[in-house]
């Protein structure tokens, strides 16, 4: 039984590392990503497929900058601050070019925004029965 626990355990443990981006292949995330959240998307910001499609590569690619920016400990924090700052410019400049309208990435952004709320309220709960 201690076997099976312990298997079961690794197993867990290994899809969450996998999850969480540690060794997963960019191209086939980015492509999990869009079966995932392009519906919602298009549903909630009435933005077109294209449209879609060009949103989600836009702000995959600036979370991968983000996610190695924040592995980085070769700046200090204010110098990250700034640099995400750059980064989250730079991705809300590319969306409004797709084009959309001030309305449209508005809109997009406010998805986003709330898809983070709902992972940061995720996170919270997974170790919310320890002690």
């Amino acid at each position: 039984m201690k076997k099976i626990i312990a298997l079961f355990s690794f197993v867990i443990i290994a899809a969450c590392s996998f999850a969480q981006g540690f060794g997963g292949d960019p191209a086939a995330m980015k492509e999990r990503t869009k079966e995932r959240i392009k519906a919602p998307l298009i549903e909630q910001t009435k933005i077109t497929d294209a449209q879609a499609d060009k949103v989600i590569d836009i702000y995959f690619d600036a979370q991968l900058e983000s996610m190695k920016l924040r592995r980085d400990d070769s700046m200090d924090g204010d110098a990250k601050k700034a640099k995400m700052k750059e980064i989250n410019d730079a991705r809300d400049k590319k969306v409004k070019e797709i084009p959309l309208t001030d309305d449209q990435a508005n809109a997009v952004k406010a998805f986003y925004d709330e898809q983070r709320k709902k992972m940061q309220e995720r996170g919270g709960q997974k170790g919310g029965g320890r002690d």
